[in-house]
């Protein structure tokens, strides 16, 4: 797998930390003084591993956790006024854009591992996510309005995993969303004690690592591709995605073992 100890804060520490552990990879954002804020080298080395993780069989999940004293807080303003002009603005949301599709089109499962603030591009990046643990203190926002910079490209994320009038809320508003409040609208899955924070991620990607690669391939890209189709689109892409993971071995693997009352072996094919 791709190292990002290329990519360095001002301390010379890596932007991403990188731990494997027994198919599961944890990513840690490590800019901890600046609140993980998502800066283009922090972006570029999430790239990087995302893309080294999709090519990677022995994968079978993602963790994206944050040291510091918070997950992330968006975009990183000083940097992004340093760097002003219609062609630089273009790049860094383009750059974002394809992280976030990345974690969408991940072969893999991707959990977001949340404590403290996650706003704006961060909020984004929990919400692109495709499942997401959070402790009781962890807040949540899309605050660019109260900056003068709706959060248009954090809107796309985060309508695709609420309701739209709880989303227009969070942008309109800017407010911070506790974590309690997050879970009850759909953009986190689990709300636990913060010391239970990391073993509660870790615990979700064992249970999903467990799972036959293939069939959490299959299944992850039906969903996001069924989702915008009409109701008997949908319908019938669903059945031809069953229809070939019926055909595939780790499918008949899975249903004699269940038959036969064992565990199944499973073969990724």
């Amino acid at each position: 797998m791709s190292a990002a100890a290329d990519l360095k804060t001002a301390d010379a520490a890596p932007v991403l930390l990188t731990q494997p552990e027994a198919g599961i990879v944890r990513l840690t954002l490590n800019r901890p003084r600046a609140y993980n804020s998502l800066s283009t080298g922090m972006m570029a080395a999430l790239q990087a591993e995302l893309d080294a993780v999709k090519a990677d069989r022995n994968v079978k999940a993602v963790i994206i956790a944050a040291n510091g004293p918070g997950f992330c807080a968006g975009h990183d303003l000083k940097e992004v006024r340093a760097n002003p002009g219609r062609p630089q603005y273009e790049a860094l949301f383009r750059q974002c854009s394809m992280l976030m599709q990345s974690i969408v089109a991940l072969p893999q499962p991707v959990i977001a591992q949340v404590h403290g603030v996650a706003s704006a591009a961060g909020c984004q990046l929990v919400a692109s996510c495709d499942l997401a643990v959070a402790a009781e203190t962890a807040r949540f926002a899309t605050p660019g309005v109260n900056i003068g910079l709706f959060c248009s490209t954090p809107m796309v994320a985060l309508s695709r995993n609420v309701s739209r009038k709880h989303a227009m809320e969070m942008l309109l508003t800017g407010d911070l969303l506790p974590a309690g409040r997050a879970a009850e609208i759909g953009l986190v899955n689990r709300v636990v004690p913060e010391g239970a924070l990391a073993e509660t991620a870790l615990v979700l990607a064992r249970q999903i690592a467990a799972k036959s690669p293939l069939t959490v391939k299959i299944g992850k890209e039906a969903f996001y591709r069924q989702l915008d189709m009409p109701l008997a689109q949908a319908y019938d892409y669903a059945s031809r995605v069953m229809t070939e993971n019926m055909l595939a071995r780790d499918a008949e693997e899975g249903i004699d073992a269940f038959i036969e009352k064992r565990e199944p072996r499973w073969e990724g094919r």
